[in-house]
């Protein structure tokens, strides 16, 4: 009778873990689109094919779960079926929802109306409770990028050596200490199929159109096409910086 019950007790035990999808708790971050950025120098081409969505945060606990895709953050409630084995939901304001999974080392967000599959990795590094959203990808991203040592050999500070760190700080560019690419937004509406960057010097900064072949970086001037009453059209101008990775 005693072994009876043990068995049963193991049984219901069994039963509840197998009706329970693996965790998917902590940051998500896009590493596919990171990959393909870094290997062809084509941002907003990378994002595109392998986007619109850049970053997961997932709490069962809380039962909460936000997304970045670079401009705009989503946030709504994750819960699961308990006769599902495998996926999480996200149920966002309105009818919005959409399904998540623990596949091995990858979260999968699966295919639905509103966005087709995406896969996504745990960032190399832990971010900070206090990180705000897309930080980790943005992280990752600057990191990979235009990670190394870059000269300048063309423009303004010709020689110098330049490098672009992971928190968006800038070494070696004249008149530039911060730099910001751009993901998603009105920076990308306004640059079209172009990639772009800001570069700050204090509360001063404009953007450059940019192009990143292998280990050559070129900052073109942002010339605006449109009329004055019209959003900003902006295409390659005169080549300002010629860089190359050392």
């Amino acid at each position: 009778m005693r072994r009876a019950l043990i068995l049963s007790a193991l049984l219901g035990l069994l039963t509840g873990c197998a009706g329970t999808p693996p965790d998917p708790s902590g940051v998500w971050i896009n590493q596919a689109a990171i990959d393909a950025a870094s290997k062809s120098g084509k941002l907003r081409e990378a994002l595109l094919a392998y986007g619109p969505n850049l970053e997961w945060r997932l709490d069962s606990k809380a039962q909460k779960a936000s997304f970045s895709n670079g401009f705009e953050l989503g946030e709504g409630q994750l819960s699961h079926d308990p006769n599902d084995k495998k996926h999480w939901q996200v149920a966002f304001y309105g009818s919005k929802q959409e399904t998540l999974a623990v596949d091995g080392k990858q979260l999968l967000q699966t295919a639905s109306e509103n966005w087709p599959e995406q896969r996504f990795s745990r960032p190399q590094e832990t971010p900070t409770a206090q990180a705000p959203a897309g930080a980790s990808f943005q992280h990752a991203l600057y990191g990979a990028f235009l990670k190394g040592t870059w000269i300048i050999k063309e423009g303004q500070g010709q020689g110098s050596k330049v490098s672009f760190q992971p928190d968006g700080r800038l070494d070696g560019m004249p008149n530039a200490e911060r730099y910001a690419l751009c993901l998603a937004g009105d920076c990308a509406a306004m640059s079209g199929d172009n990639d772009s960057i800001w570069l700050q010097q204090g509360r001063q900064g404009r953007e450059y159109l940019f192009q990143r072949n292998d280990d050559k970086l070129e900052l073109f001037e942002a010339v605006n096409r449109a009329q004055s009453d019209e959003m900003p059209e902006y295409n390659p101008g005169r080549r300002v910086w010629l860089l190359e990775r050392d």
